[in-house]
């Protein structure tokens, strides 16, 4: 397995190695070895799926407070999205800085997203299935959100607030600046 470090170097892409037959394919997408090895020693205790059926779909951009912050692991087993990170570590060189890469089932890459980041993603294709291992179980009292179209944020999505797709949660989400005056992390 590949691992290449984004702009901010805790965020990381992954691309396994995929092997194929006239059967099909073989993947290992998560060996605990390997990623300690890298770097990334993080224990995983539950796994999400999602399914998007329009394209517009954002979900974010969330994080959870400790004790039940969570490190992710994010793939997509069917279409595309554009994945974000946020760094709202207070004390971080990074703080309020974000990366984003397109993380497709076509391209079989994956995303490692620690504690310490809002997270979110737009679907970038309809009926997208987007499968995520997290390091803490999802505690819905631990869960706050920033809002995704932020302007001291700025993050370039693709699409606009006439094009998109939120939850009612995601939109009422906190500025970034009510974040930056009250930090979790």
């Amino acid at each position: 397995m590949k691992f290449e470090a984004l702009e901010i170097p805790d965020v990381k892409l992954l691309y396994p190695r995929k092997f194929g037959d006239e059967r099909g394919f073989f993947s290992e997408t998560y060996s605990q070895s390997t990623f300690a090895e890298a770097g990334i020693d993080q224990v995983f205790v539950q796994d999400n799926h999602s399914l998007s059926r329009s394209v517009g779909v954002l979900r974010g951009l969330h994080y959870q407070c400790a004790p039940y912050a969570q490190d992710k692991l994010v793939r997509v087993l069917r279409g595309r999205i554009l994945d974000v990170a946020v760094d709202i570590r207070k004390s971080s060189p990074t703080f309020g800085k974000w990366v984003s890469a397109e993380i497709s089932a076509e391209e079989w890459n994956q995303i490692f997203i620690p504690k310490g980041f809002a997270h979110g993603f737009l679907t970038l294709e309809p009926d997208t299935e987007v499968h995520y291992k997290v390091s803490a179980p999802y505690v819905p009292d631990a869960e706050k959100s920033i809002i995704w179209n932020d302007p001291d944020l700025d993050i370039q999505w693709p699409v606009t607030e006439n094009t998109v797709t939120l939850s009612q949660k995601d939109q009422h989400a906190i500025s970034f600046d009510d974040y930056r005056h009250n930090p979790d992390f």
